[in-house]
């Protein structure tokens, strides 16, 4: 496909989607997400780790929220594999353990889906010798069925639909919405 096909294409989805979370929604969110963890780890010199690449939005958003000392890394992993049977992972990038040992860590992502992704990294952090390890997500998906993790700081919840902008996709385009939409219901 060539790329003005492909720019028509993204904009008539775009076009097509519903919006559901304005920027200003978007924005009390995120200090809502800066206040919880503010409040709990200020004082602690907490580790965050974004998970690549969707949290890039929402990390970039939150960091200067953030007015107490912290460290920063990143932890990288996709999932892959027959998702009936959960999915195999593929840890591209973790932090070394030195850096996890002893500290308080919060893991930060764009969305909650099932949870599966967050509640893996979540268990081998805890496993490389995290003192606690919590999960900030932008979104947290409402789905029919119990989840192996929550957010510990939830921006916004979702409905069960394809939702994207603020650091969320949708067919790889629109991470750069300062709102949140979703496709057209059929």
């Amino acid at each position: 496909m060539d790329l003005e096909t492909k720019r028509h294409q993204t904009q008539t989805m775009l076009d097509n989607a519903e919006l559901l979370f304005s920027q200003e929604e978007c924005q009390a969110a995120l200090q809502k997400v800066a206040g919880g963890i503010t409040r709990d780890l200020g004082d602690k010199y907490p580790l965050l780790l974004p998970v690549m690449g969707g949290a890039v939005v929402f990390t970039g958003q939150l960091l200067p929220l953030l007015r107490f000392p912290l460290d920063f890394d990143y932890v990288h992993v996709s999932r892959y594999g027959d998702k009936l049977q959960g999915g195999n992972f593929n840890w591209k990038r973790m932090p070394d353990a030195e850096q996890i040992r002893g500290r308080h860590v919060v893991v930060l992502d764009d969305i909650l889906d099932e949870g599966h992704t967050m509640h893996a990294i979540q268990e081998k952090l805890l496993e490389m010798g995290a003192a606690s390890c919590r999960a900030a997500v932008f979104a947290n998906k409402l789905i029919d069925k119990e989840k192996p993790t929550k957010g510990d700081y939830v921006g916004l919840d979702v409905p069960n639909r394809y939702v994207f902008g603020y650091g969320m996709d949708a067919a790889g385009c629109w991470r750069n919405l300062g709102e949140i939409y979703a496709l057209k219901q059929d």
